[in-house]
Protein backbone atom coordinates (compact mmCIF):
# COMPACT_ATOMS: atom_id res chain seq x y z
CA UNK A 1 0.00 0.00 0.00
CA UNK A 2 1.18 3.57 -0.98
CA UNK A 3 0.72 6.37 1.59
CA UNK A 4 0.55 10.25 1.66
CA UNK A 5 -0.12 12.98 3.43
CA UNK A 6 -3.95 14.21 3.56
CA UNK A 7 -2.74 18.13 3.16
CA UNK A 8 -1.84 19.59 5.85
CA UNK A 9 -3.66 17.81 8.25
CA UNK A 10 -0.76 15.39 9.99
CA UNK A 11 -2.62 12.55 8.84
CA UNK A 12 -0.49 9.63 6.35
CA UNK A 13 -3.38 7.43 4.46
CA UNK A 14 -3.24 5.01 2.62
CA UNK A 15 -4.01 5.46 -1.36
CA UNK A 16 -7.28 3.65 -1.18
CA UNK A 17 -10.07 4.80 1.51
CA UNK A 18 -12.71 1.88 2.24
CA UNK A 19 -16.17 3.19 1.36
CA UNK A 20 -19.07 1.89 3.32
CA UNK A 21 -21.77 3.75 1.69
CA UNK A 22 -22.72 0.02 0.48
CA UNK A 23 -22.25 -1.51 4.25
CA UNK A 24 -25.87 0.56 4.70
CA UNK A 25 -27.64 -1.55 2.96
CA UNK A 26 -29.53 0.82 0.67
CA UNK A 27 -28.83 1.54 -2.46
CA UNK A 28 -26.35 -1.19 -3.41
CA UNK A 29 -26.20 -4.66 -4.07
CA UNK A 30 -26.97 -6.62 -0.22
CA UNK A 31 -24.40 -9.08 1.18
CA UNK A 32 -24.41 -10.51 4.35
CA UNK A 33 -22.36 -8.94 7.66
CA UNK A 34 -19.79 -11.51 7.49
CA UNK A 35 -19.19 -11.16 3.71
CA UNK A 36 -18.93 -7.14 4.71
CA UNK A 37 -17.35 -7.38 7.88
CA UNK A 38 -14.30 -9.72 5.82
CA UNK A 39 -14.01 -6.90 3.28
CA UNK A 40 -13.21 -4.30 6.14
CA UNK A 41 -10.56 -7.20 7.64
CA UNK A 42 -8.98 -7.34 4.22
CA UNK A 43 -8.59 -3.64 4.05
CA UNK A 44 -6.52 -3.46 7.55
CA UNK A 45 -4.77 -6.73 6.08
CA UNK A 46 -3.70 -4.66 3.39
CA UNK A 47 -2.58 -1.72 4.88
CA UNK A 48 -5.82 0.56 4.54
CA UNK A 49 -5.68 3.07 7.13
CA UNK A 50 -8.92 5.14 5.71
CA UNK A 51 -12.69 4.79 6.15
CA UNK A 52 -15.13 6.30 5.06
CA UNK A 53 -18.52 7.11 6.18
CA UNK A 54 -22.09 8.84 7.04
CA UNK A 55 -24.83 9.01 8.81
CA UNK A 56 -26.94 9.60 6.10
CA UNK A 57 -25.79 5.96 4.61
CA UNK A 58 -29.48 4.40 5.93
CA UNK A 59 -29.72 6.41 8.97
CA UNK A 60 -26.27 5.76 10.52
CA UNK A 61 -26.24 2.12 9.68
CA UNK A 62 -23.17 2.13 7.73
CA UNK A 63 -21.63 3.55 11.00
CA UNK A 64 -22.73 1.30 12.98
CA UNK A 65 -21.46 -1.31 11.16
CA UNK A 66 -17.95 0.22 10.67
CA UNK A 67 -17.78 0.80 14.47
CA UNK A 68 -18.31 -2.47 15.56
CA UNK A 69 -16.27 -4.26 13.29
CA UNK A 70 -12.92 -1.72 13.84
CA UNK A 71 -14.05 -2.52 17.61
CA UNK A 72 -13.80 -6.51 17.48
CA UNK A 73 -10.78 -6.24 15.42
CA UNK A 74 -9.53 -3.59 17.73
CA UNK A 75 -8.36 -1.24 14.99
CA UNK A 76 -9.59 1.80 16.20
CA UNK A 77 -6.44 3.44 16.78
CA UNK A 78 -4.82 2.27 13.97
CA UNK A 79 -6.92 3.71 11.27
CA UNK A 80 -8.56 7.07 10.35
CA UNK A 81 -12.21 7.75 10.10
CA UNK A 82 -14.23 10.10 8.07
CA UNK A 83 -18.12 10.65 8.71
CA UNK A 84 -19.92 13.59 7.52
CA UNK A 85 -22.91 15.33 9.05
CA UNK A 86 -25.46 17.86 7.41
CA UNK A 87 -27.53 15.99 5.17
CA UNK A 88 -30.08 13.45 7.22
CA UNK A 89 -31.41 10.40 5.13
CA UNK A 90 -35.13 10.22 5.76
CA UNK A 91 -37.33 7.10 3.99
CA UNK A 92 -34.92 4.71 1.59
CA UNK A 93 -34.91 7.44 -0.81
CA UNK A 94 -34.87 10.92 0.86
CA UNK A 95 -31.56 12.91 1.90
CA UNK A 96 -32.71 16.05 3.78
CA UNK A 97 -29.83 18.38 3.97
CA UNK A 98 -29.60 20.12 7.70
CA UNK A 99 -26.66 22.26 8.43
CA UNK A 100 -28.50 23.93 11.81
CA UNK A 101 -26.35 24.04 14.96
CA UNK A 102 -28.05 22.01 17.47
CA UNK A 103 -28.48 19.77 14.46
CA UNK A 104 -25.02 19.48 13.90
CA UNK A 105 -24.31 18.81 17.25
CA UNK A 106 -26.46 16.20 18.01
CA UNK A 107 -25.58 14.18 14.63
CA UNK A 108 -21.89 14.58 16.18
CA UNK A 109 -22.79 12.64 19.44
CA UNK A 110 -25.02 10.36 16.96
CA UNK A 111 -21.87 9.48 14.89
CA UNK A 112 -19.86 9.04 17.92
CA UNK A 113 -22.11 6.50 19.51
CA UNK A 114 -23.22 4.86 16.36
CA UNK A 115 -18.88 4.42 16.03
CA UNK A 116 -18.24 3.34 19.29
CA UNK A 117 -15.41 5.81 19.66
CA UNK A 118 -14.66 9.28 21.09
CA UNK A 119 -13.39 11.17 18.19
CA UNK A 120 -13.88 11.41 14.76
CA UNK A 121 -10.74 12.35 12.82
CA UNK A 122 -12.13 13.97 9.69
CA UNK A 123 -15.73 15.32 9.95
CA UNK A 124 -17.69 16.42 6.56
CA UNK A 125 -19.53 18.66 5.74
CA UNK A 126 -22.05 16.08 3.22
CA UNK A 127 -23.63 19.00 1.18
CA UNK A 128 -24.04 22.75 1.51
CA UNK A 129 -27.19 23.62 3.21
CA UNK A 130 -28.42 26.35 1.03
CA UNK A 131 -31.45 27.05 4.49
CA UNK A 132 -28.52 27.90 6.62
CA UNK A 133 -25.73 30.81 7.00
CA UNK A 134 -22.31 28.77 6.86
CA UNK A 135 -21.17 30.46 9.77
CA UNK A 136 -24.20 28.76 11.88
CA UNK A 137 -23.22 25.53 10.21
CA UNK A 138 -19.11 26.47 11.15
CA UNK A 139 -19.67 27.23 14.69
CA UNK A 140 -21.47 23.83 15.65
CA UNK A 141 -18.05 22.31 14.25
CA UNK A 142 -15.70 24.92 15.85
CA UNK A 143 -17.44 24.31 19.05
CA UNK A 144 -16.67 20.45 18.08
CA UNK A 145 -13.55 20.56 17.59
CA UNK A 146 -12.37 22.71 20.48
CA UNK A 147 -13.96 19.93 22.60
CA UNK A 148 -11.88 16.62 21.20
CA UNK A 149 -14.97 15.14 19.29
CA UNK A 150 -13.42 16.44 16.06
CA UNK A 151 -9.56 16.86 14.81
CA UNK A 152 -10.54 17.99 11.32
CA UNK A 153 -13.13 19.92 9.56
CA UNK A 154 -13.78 19.43 5.13
CA UNK A 155 -16.30 19.85 3.04
CA UNK A 156 -17.94 17.54 0.27
CA UNK A 157 -19.62 18.60 -2.71
CA UNK A 158 -18.74 22.30 -2.39
CA UNK A 159 -17.84 24.44 -5.06
CA UNK A 160 -14.81 26.83 -4.54
CA UNK A 161 -17.09 30.09 -4.02
CA UNK A 162 -18.63 27.99 -1.25
CA UNK A 163 -15.53 26.76 -0.08
CA UNK A 164 -14.13 30.51 -0.03
CA UNK A 165 -17.20 31.75 2.12
CA UNK A 166 -17.18 28.38 4.54
CA UNK A 167 -13.60 29.33 5.16
CA UNK A 168 -14.27 32.70 6.63
CA UNK A 169 -15.64 30.86 9.51
CA UNK A 170 -13.22 28.18 10.38
CA UNK A 171 -9.91 26.23 9.05
CA UNK A 172 -11.52 23.73 6.22
CA UNK A 173 -8.75 20.74 5.81
CA UNK A 174 -10.57 18.49 3.29
CA UNK A 175 -12.45 18.24 0.20
CA UNK A 176 -14.16 15.13 -1.28
CA UNK A 177 -15.38 15.43 -4.59
CA UNK A 178 -17.27 13.29 -7.07
CA UNK A 179 -14.42 12.68 -9.44
CA UNK A 180 -12.93 9.47 -11.65
CA UNK A 181 -12.63 8.29 -15.13
CA UNK A 182 -16.06 9.28 -16.28
CA UNK A 183 -16.88 11.88 -14.09
CA UNK A 184 -14.14 15.59 -14.34
CA UNK A 185 -16.84 18.14 -13.47
CA UNK A 186 -15.03 18.80 -9.98
CA UNK A 187 -11.22 18.39 -11.63
CA UNK A 188 -10.36 22.19 -11.23
CA UNK A 189 -12.16 22.76 -8.05
CA UNK A 190 -9.76 20.01 -6.86
CA UNK A 191 -6.72 21.69 -7.87
CA UNK A 192 -7.70 25.02 -6.44
CA UNK A 193 -8.32 22.54 -2.90
CA UNK A 194 -5.33 20.90 -3.07
CA UNK A 195 -3.73 24.58 -3.50
CA UNK A 196 -4.81 25.63 -0.61
CA UNK A 197 -3.12 22.65 1.45
CA UNK A 198 -6.44 20.78 1.88
CA UNK A 199 -6.02 17.09 1.69
CA UNK A 200 -8.39 15.66 -1.27
CA UNK A 201 -10.20 12.32 -1.26
CA UNK A 202 -12.09 10.99 -4.22
CA UNK A 203 -15.75 9.40 -4.46
CA UNK A 204 -17.35 7.60 -7.12
CA UNK A 205 -13.42 6.75 -8.05
CA UNK A 206 -14.75 3.49 -10.13
CA UNK A 207 -17.84 5.21 -11.25
CA UNK A 208 -20.10 3.22 -8.97
CA UNK A 209 -18.49 -0.09 -10.68
CA UNK A 210 -18.81 0.64 -14.13
CA UNK A 211 -15.45 1.25 -14.63
CA UNK A 212 -14.35 -2.56 -13.40
CA UNK A 213 -16.05 -3.95 -16.76
CA UNK A 214 -18.63 -5.81 -14.92
CA UNK A 215 -21.04 -3.48 -16.54
CA UNK A 216 -21.46 -4.60 -20.21
CA UNK A 217 -24.85 -4.46 -21.27
CA UNK A 218 -27.94 -2.01 -20.21
CA UNK A 219 -29.43 -2.89 -16.92
CA UNK A 220 -32.39 -1.79 -15.38
CA UNK A 221 -31.79 -1.11 -11.53
CA UNK A 222 -34.49 -0.39 -9.06
CA UNK A 223 -35.91 3.30 -8.18
CA UNK A 224 -33.92 3.68 -5.10
CA UNK A 225 -30.75 1.99 -6.37
CA UNK A 226 -27.46 4.54 -6.69
CA UNK A 227 -26.99 3.35 -9.74
CA UNK A 228 -30.24 4.27 -11.28
CA UNK A 229 -30.88 7.64 -8.86
CA UNK A 230 -26.97 8.87 -8.60
CA UNK A 231 -24.68 7.77 -11.70
CA UNK A 232 -25.98 8.60 -14.23
CA UNK A 233 -24.11 6.92 -16.96
CA UNK A 234 -25.47 3.81 -16.40
CA UNK A 235 -28.05 5.30 -18.81
CA UNK A 236 -27.73 6.22 -22.22
CA UNK A 237 -26.70 8.53 -23.85
CA UNK A 238 -23.44 8.64 -21.34
CA UNK A 239 -23.18 4.63 -21.23
CA UNK A 240 -22.30 3.34 -24.51
CA UNK A 241 -19.77 6.49 -24.39
CA UNK A 242 -18.19 4.39 -21.10
CA UNK A 243 -18.55 1.38 -23.47
CA UNK A 244 -15.96 2.84 -25.47
CA UNK A 245 -13.54 3.88 -22.52
CA UNK A 246 -14.14 0.11 -21.47
CA UNK A 247 -12.87 -0.80 -24.96
CA UNK A 248 -9.54 1.64 -24.83
CA UNK A 249 -9.02 0.18 -21.42
CA UNK A 250 -9.35 -3.21 -23.03
CA UNK A 251 -6.91 -3.25 -25.16
CA UNK A 252 -3.81 -1.40 -22.09
CA UNK A 253 -5.32 -4.51 -20.23
CA UNK A 254 -4.42 -7.10 -23.31
CA UNK A 255 -1.24 -5.53 -23.42
CA UNK A 256 -0.06 -5.21 -20.23
CA UNK A 257 -0.74 -8.59 -18.86
CA UNK A 258 -4.51 -8.31 -18.17
CA UNK A 259 -4.56 -5.91 -15.88
CA UNK A 260 -7.91 -5.31 -14.16
CA UNK A 261 -9.72 -2.60 -15.58
CA UNK A 262 -10.49 -1.41 -11.83
CA UNK A 263 -6.74 -0.96 -11.04
CA UNK A 264 -5.99 1.04 -14.16
CA UNK A 265 -9.22 3.17 -13.31
CA UNK A 266 -8.07 3.82 -9.64
CA UNK A 267 -4.18 4.25 -10.47
CA UNK A 268 -5.33 6.74 -13.26
CA UNK A 269 -7.05 8.62 -10.77
CA UNK A 270 -4.14 8.28 -8.10
CA UNK A 271 -1.82 9.66 -10.17
CA UNK A 272 -3.11 12.91 -10.13
CA UNK A 273 -1.26 14.98 -7.81
CA UNK A 274 -4.26 16.71 -7.27
CA UNK A 275 -5.41 13.80 -5.37
CA UNK A 276 -4.32 12.11 -1.71
CA UNK A 277 -6.75 8.84 -1.82
CA UNK A 278 -9.23 7.33 -3.66
CA UNK A 279 -12.31 5.93 -1.98
CA UNK A 280 -13.67 2.63 -3.57
CA UNK A 281 -17.05 1.29 -1.82
CA UNK A 282 -16.33 -2.43 -2.37
CA UNK A 283 -18.37 -4.96 0.08
CA UNK A 284 -16.65 -8.58 -0.66
CA UNK A 285 -12.98 -9.18 0.35
CA UNK A 286 -11.67 -10.23 -3.19
CA UNK A 287 -12.48 -7.14 -4.79
CA UNK A 288 -10.80 -5.33 -1.38
CA UNK A 289 -7.88 -7.37 -2.58
CA UNK A 290 -7.68 -6.73 -6.46
CA UNK A 291 -8.63 -2.44 -5.52
CA UNK A 292 -5.28 -2.59 -2.96
CA UNK A 293 -3.26 -3.33 -5.49
CA UNK A 294 -4.04 -0.76 -8.23
CA UNK A 295 -0.93 1.50 -7.10
CA UNK A 296 1.82 -0.96 -8.26
CA UNK A 297 0.65 -1.04 -11.54
CA UNK A 298 2.78 0.84 -13.94
CA UNK A 299 2.46 1.58 -17.43
CA UNK A 300 4.28 3.37 -20.52
CA UNK A 301 4.01 6.70 -21.49
CA UNK A 302 2.06 5.41 -24.22
CA UNK A 303 -0.24 3.85 -22.84
CA UNK A 304 -1.43 6.75 -20.74
CA UNK A 305 -1.73 9.00 -23.16
CA UNK A 306 -4.08 6.39 -25.00
CA UNK A 307 -6.45 5.75 -21.58
CA UNK A 308 -6.11 10.06 -20.96
CA UNK A 309 -7.55 10.48 -25.01
CA UNK A 310 -10.42 8.21 -24.44
CA UNK A 311 -11.29 9.99 -21.03
CA UNK A 312 -10.95 13.63 -22.66
CA UNK A 313 -13.50 12.19 -25.63
CA UNK A 314 -15.73 10.91 -23.05
CA UNK A 315 -15.95 13.32 -20.65
CA UNK A 316 -16.05 15.98 -22.81
CA UNK A 317 -18.49 15.01 -25.11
Amino acid sequence: MKYRMFGKTGMEVSAMTLGTWGMGGVGWDVYDEETKADAIKAALEEGINFFDTAPAYNAGAAERFLGRVLKEEGARGQVYISTKCGNVFKDDITYVRDGRYDSIIRQCDQSLLNLQTDYIDLMLIHWPDPATPFEETMDALNRLKKEGKILHIGVSNFDIDQMKEISRYGSIEAYQPHYSMVNRQAEETMKWAAAQGMGVMTYGSLGGGILSGRYRELKTFPAADSRNRFYQHFKEPMFSRVMDLLKVMDQVSAANGQIALAQLALKWCYEKPFVSTCIVGTQKRERVLENARSFDQELGAEDWARLDQAVDQLTRA
